[in-house]
């Protein structure tokens, strides 16, 4: 059967339905291409169609996130969506949304979709944070919040790991490096064991095409989207998955989407040395409040020197051990802004650390207590869990330990403190099968507005400049002198907030790609 065969039975297949026929001609070209078979296509047409049942968003006496929803006025719903695309008459499972109401219908833009990355940020409550720094223009839009498939209240999976991230240094040697192996392996196992039947269809893919069931379902022709680090990369992937799909996008933090996989921060330790760098600088000013040394050569030592004691033998916080591979994380992730308040937060940190390490008996702040328990603790196994299996989902990963073994030993060499870090062996290299599909390459005319701070960690400006080349339609908002990473509405920057408020409201792109200072 042609093409144009199979989108004539079904726009029949979709009158009988009650479905907008532009539902199923969707259907078809964003699945069947995929898999090269019609089943699919016409097994889709009862998600499409499917109707939605808004309720109250709150799901017990202890639900802040649903109470603050519902004063919000926003509703809460489920949809099904299969479990494995390719056989959608098969098991299904079920996508949590919420949906706040443009407060002026009267002038409705349309629906904006949002996604704050992760991998496998609930993103439920995202209406509200967001409404609250789109200015005028909120009450334009329908904003739309959906945990993806396994995520939040999106029939989440939880491997029972001890520990809310996967991310770890492989410390200074091979002994240690080993350890990390088993520390690795045992993560994937669990996971394995409790979820190894739905693992294969946890992936970017699958959220995607989950998201435009979401859209069909809102009765939206098209649909615009914001999403943040991971959440650029989802909307990148739906602009090639489903062409012409999308009216206003705005893609914050972005990285090369060729990097995305197991290790997508290789290539960021320069920047990171940077940032270093520059908090050392900020502290050394302020050695009067936290003593760590009164220049930047003098604080960079006892960074040093932190890191060396844990590689000896583990610093003692409070009722935590944190040993070789743990500190440099939590020096990686301390370094990622550079606003007066983070600083000072990750200053006040690396003091507990220093005593540490001097073997003085210490206790952890408030912040960072609930990060070492997201760290060391199995409390936030729900979180890191769905973020392993979507990234491991995606894109196969070298299985050979000594394949990563190399990378970090090269790497050391130039960056010492960050090289090991981002190259390390993880989840991925022990997944019980590689991905089903293949990456998905960017490559479309999709309007598009990137927004990147030039010193951004984790997403590199150098990243989002490659997306804006993959999407030549696209323009390229930076923040300049700035370390940050999630900038529109987050970093508190006018200049950006006011060109990304402008976009979403007219649907016109900036001329050129302009730059805001810090």
């Amino acid at each position: 059967m042609t093409t144009h065969q199979t989108k004539k039975r079904s726009r029949g297949l979709a009158l009988r339905l009650g479905i907008p026929a532009a539902a199923l001609v969707t259907a078809t070209a964003g699945t069947t291409a995929a898999h090269g078979g019609q089943e699919s296509a016409f097994g889709l047409a009862a998600y499409y169609g499917q109707r939605v049942t808004w309720s109250h968003c709150r799901q017990g006496p202890d639900d802040d996130q649903g109470t603050a929803l519902d004063r919000a006025g926003a509703r809460c719903a489920r949809i099904k969506v299969p479990l494995d695309y390719t056989r959608p008459t098969g098991r299904t499972t079920e996508i949590a949304l919420s949906r706040l109401p443009a407060a002026d219908p009267a002038h409705r833009i349309g629906t904006l979709v949002l996604n704050h990355g992760g991998p496998a940020e609930p993103t439920l409550a995202m209406p509200l944070e967001t409404g609250a720094y789109m200015g005028r223009g909120a009450a334009r839009y329908d904003l739309i919040g959906v945990d993806p498939r396994f995520v939040g209240r999106s029939s989440p999976i939880d491997c029972g790991w001890p520990t809310g991230i996967w991310i770890r240094s492989p410390g200074p040697d091979r002994a240690a490096f080993d350890r990390q192996v088993a520390f690795q392996k045992d993560l994937a196992d669990r996971c394995v064991r409790r979820h190894g039947d739905v693992l294969p269809y946890v992936t970017t893919r699958n959220t995607a095409r989950d998201m435009d069931i979401v859209r069909a379902v809102l009765g939206e022709r098209r649909i615009s989207y914001l999403g943040y680090s991971y959440g650029a990369y989802l909307g990148a992937v739906y602009t090639q998955m489903f062409p012409g799909r999308t009216d206003r996008v705005v893609l914050d933090s972005a990285g090369d989407p060729r990097g995305w996989g197991s290790r997508p921060w290789r290539g960021s330790e320069r920047v990171s040395e940077q940032a270093l760098r520059a908090w050392a600088s900020w502290a050394a000013r302020r050695h009067d409040t936290y003593g760590l040394g009164e220049s930047r050569r003098a604080v960079l030592a006892t960074v040093q020197r932190i890191v060396e004691a844990a590689s000896h033998q583990p610093l003692r916080v409070g009722s935590y051990d944190l040993d070789e591979h743990v500190v440099p994380y939590l020096i990686t992730r301390g370094i990622g802004s550079d606003k007066d308040d983070n600083r000072a937060e990750f200053s006040a940190t690396v003091r507990v650390l220093d005593k540490a390490a001097r073997r003085i008996p210490v206790e952890p702040r408030p912040e960072l207590a609930g990060l070492l328990g997201f760290v060391l603790d199995g409390a936030s196994s729900r979180y890191g869990s769905p973020a392993a299996a979507i990234t491991c989902g995606d894109r196969a990963a070298p299985r050979d330990p000594d394949v990563y073994w190399r990378d970090i030993q090269h790497n050391r060499i130039r960056h010492p403190l960050f090289g090991p870090i981002t190259n390390n062996i993880t989840p991925c290299a022990f997944w019980p099968a590689p991905p089903s599909e293949a990456p998905t390459r960017i490559a479309n005319n999709a309007k598009a507005l990137i927004v990147s701070a030039t010193g951004d960690t984790a997403t590199t400006y150098r990243g989002s400049r490659a997306m804006h080349h993959l999407l030549p339609n696209s323009r390229l908002l930076t923040l300049a002198g700035t370390i940050a990473h999630g900038v529109y509405g987050e970093y508190g920057n006018t200049c950006v907030d006011g060109k990304v408020n402008a976009y979403l409201e007219s649907g016109r792109l900036p001329t050129g790609n302009p730059t805001c200072q810090k």
